[in-house]
């Protein structure tokens, strides 16, 4: 992991920032998500009959998104934060299914960063890759608020 001063953090602009370890997306992590969400569309919690149709049950969508947090965990860290924000979505596509058990990880890109209300607005673009796969899983652009401790 990389480790910046967040007075350096505007010179990673056009910057990859690094690329997150690989994380299996199991059927449990699948079937908590649509716990969680209430979410049981069959192409991700019926085993049987999704193995049967598509060969294999699919992760939701928004799951692949909702692991951006934890796959950035390992890329970058900013010294002299004291919080940081999600702000939101610029844009967002899913652009290939993700079949329980595939291995993911992602690969982060700084497009901007301004500074902000004391802090700093930062557009990353964060490409969420399937293992052995050209086409991503999804490519989303994450707007995020950082201030300074």
């Amino acid at each position: 992991m990389r480790e910046i001063p967040l007075s350096e953090i505007q010179t990673l602009v056009g910057q990859e920032l690094g690329v997150s370890d690989w994380l299996e997306v199991t059927q449990d992590r699948i079937n908590r998500f649509a716990d969680a969400t209430g979410d049981h569309q069959w192409i991700h919690v019926d085993v049987e009959r999704a193995t049967k149709e598509l060969g294999s049950p699919i992760a939701h969508g928004y799951l692949v998104l909702s692991l951006i947090p934890f796959l950035s965990k390992n890329i970058i860290s900013y010294k002299g934060v004291s919080r940081g924000i999600n702000y939101g979505c610029n844009k967002v596509r899913f652009t290939n299914m993700v079949p329980v058990g595939s291995r993911l990880r992602m690969r982060t890109k700084m497009l901007s960063c301004e500074a902000r209300g004391g802090g700093y607005q930062v557009v990353n673009e964060c490409t969420i890759e399937i293992e052995n796969e050209a086409r991503p899983a999804c490519v989303a652009e994450i707007v995020s608020l950082i201030y300074p401790a």
